[in-house]
């Protein structure tokens, strides 16, 4: 895009900026009764509750432009709200988004972040319903709230897992994490010698978990199939073991978990490595991965072991046993939280 490609955002004025970039919204969903374009919007439950989350991405501290393309963002800052949903078993229904900016950005790099919450509103049916935009001093900040529903019986929380029951996780662990480190190798190498361009040839998987994640709801639905309903469960965004400490602390319970069982992906193992680093630590303190983190009564366990993408890595323990590592030896060690710290 050249300079005179670019619309400067002062050109459309803030509500000539909403307009435009929300005029390929439409509402699909029957509890949607006003969306965009009044002081606020209305949604009917019709008795359900009303499940609500948000988060808040900032520049340089949440992503990286560099690496990180607008489309890609978009799709992602809707898609890690739509995980906290889920992971209380709840529909996802509408969001809304807030955009903070300076004026390093134009309406073109703008209608590329909201292609991509639109796909991925599309992909995951939900409605945009409003938001809010401001002018940024410096760097783009994107807020997202998303909406769900569900019935009282259907919810689930993190304060549910008991003594004996199993710990379920979807997926694979710490695809994102060194889908990160590449990512910011390749950065540094650019930065000090522009004339090598990034190397990710080989990696298409862990790039793919750190640009563009996908929320399981298909691990919800599969779950729904099977009659199974978690007594505990959370979407791991933090790491597997701040996150498995968010669920034992609330629910006043210890775990141990099985090194051997925690499931990898090949490109996330070999490229560990490469960092010289254990792989065990990329899948127990790597964050983004957005697997959802569950736990199950003991006699249940003979359906999560029909189940594809489905791993039992442990078991929830006394409170008194802490949170514990069983290592591939035999050998039993505190597993401390040491993932994502938002706030470090």
């Amino acid at each position: 895009m050249t300079d005179n490609d670019r619309t400067e955002i002062s050109d459309l004025g803030e509500f000539g900026l909403i307009e435009h970039l929300t005029a390929n919204f439409e509402l699909k969903q029957a509890f949607s009764l006003k969306g965009i374009g009044d002081d606020a919007a209305v949604v009917d439950h019709q008795g359900r509750l009303t499940v609500v989350t948000t988060d808040l991405l900032l520049e340089h501290v949440h992503f990286d432009l560099m690496y990180m393309p607008m489309k890609h963002l978009g799709y992602k800052s809707v898609v890690v709200n739509l995980s906290d949903l889920y992971a209380m078993n709840a529909e996802p229904k509408q969001i809304t988004v807030s955009v903070a900016l300076s004026n390093r950005f134009s309406v073109e790099a703008m209608e590329e972040l909201y292609d991509g919450i639109h796909i991925a509103c599309e992909r995951y049916g939900v409605d945009l319903i409003g938001g809010d935009t401001s002018s940024s001093v410096k760097g783009l900040v994107i807020s997202v709230t998303a909406l769900g529903e569900a019935n009282e019986d259907e919810l689930v929380y993190r304060d549910g897992a008991k003594p004996g029951d199993i710990l379920c996780v979807s997926g694979d662990l710490g695809a994102a994490y060194m889908g990160l480190q590449l990512l910011e190798r390749e950065k540094r190498i650019y930065i000090e010698n522009p004339q090598i361009q990034p190397d990710l040839e080989g990696h298409p998987y862990i790039v793919g978990r750190q640009l563009k994640p996908e929320a399981r709801r298909d691990v919800i639905e599969l779950l729904r199939e099977k009659g199974l309903k978690p007594t505990s469960m959370i979407d791991l965004s933090d790491g597997l073991s701040s996150d498995l400490q968010h669920i034992c602390r609330q629910s006043g319970t210890g775990a141990l978990v099985y090194e051997s069982k925690l499931p990898i992906h090949e490109e996330t193992y070999n490229m560990a490595l490469e960092f010289h680093m254990d792989p065990t630590t990329a899948m127990l303190n790597g964050g983004e991965d957005y697997e959802l983190l569950f736990t199950l009564p003991a006699d249940e366990s003979y359906k999560v072991l029909e189940m594809e993408g489905i791993t039992i890595i442990g078991k929830i323990t006394d409170a008194s046993e802490g949170i514990r590592l069983e290592t591939k030896n035999g050998n039993e060690q505190e597993m401390p939280a040491q993932g994502w710290n938002h706030l470090g």
